[in-house]
């Protein structure tokens, strides 16, 4: 068993975070002293682990809840592997409108590049605007 300081140190995580987290009921093996001092296995620096890295992974606190075990031995398969999939099938969908917001992008930035040598900045952009189909009509 291990004091809140010493878990922050092995976790490299605040000390506040880690309260934060078990206020969220992610860290549950958490015992009290009579004085109040949270004990915490030594388990809970790989639950941490796996929060963190489940959080840069794209994952909420909400859905890292759902799937973490009470304890490393009791991991629910079906619900781990179906949340993982999930959020591959969001991370794609993520890409795909990035790639179209790029595409976007590109296409405006090569339209406004395209102004002719005899319109100024002005003009130039009533002609992108138009293009768009968003220029004013008089």
């Amino acid at each position: 068993m291990m004091k809140i300081g010493e878990l922050a140190k092995r976790s490299g995580l605040a000390a506040s975070t880690i309260r934060f987290y078990e206020s969220r009921g992610l860290l549950k093996a958490v015992s009290r002293q009579s004085n109040g001092y949270r004990d915490y296995p030594l388990e809970a620096v790989a639950v941490l682990s796996i929060i963190s890295d489940a959080q840069q992974a794209g994952f909420s606190l909400d859905e890292i809840k759902q799937v973490l075990p009470e304890d490393s031995s009791s991991w629910k398969h079906d619900e781990l592997m179906a949340a993982l999939k999930k959020k591959i099938a969001d991370i794609e969908s993520l890409e795909v409108r990035l790639a179209q917001n790029k595409a976007h992008l590109l296409s405006l930035i090569q339209l406004i590049n395209a102004k002719p040598d005899d319109v100024d900045c002005k003009d130039n952009a009533a002609r992108v605007m138009e293009s768009m189909g968003i220029g004013s009509k008089n």
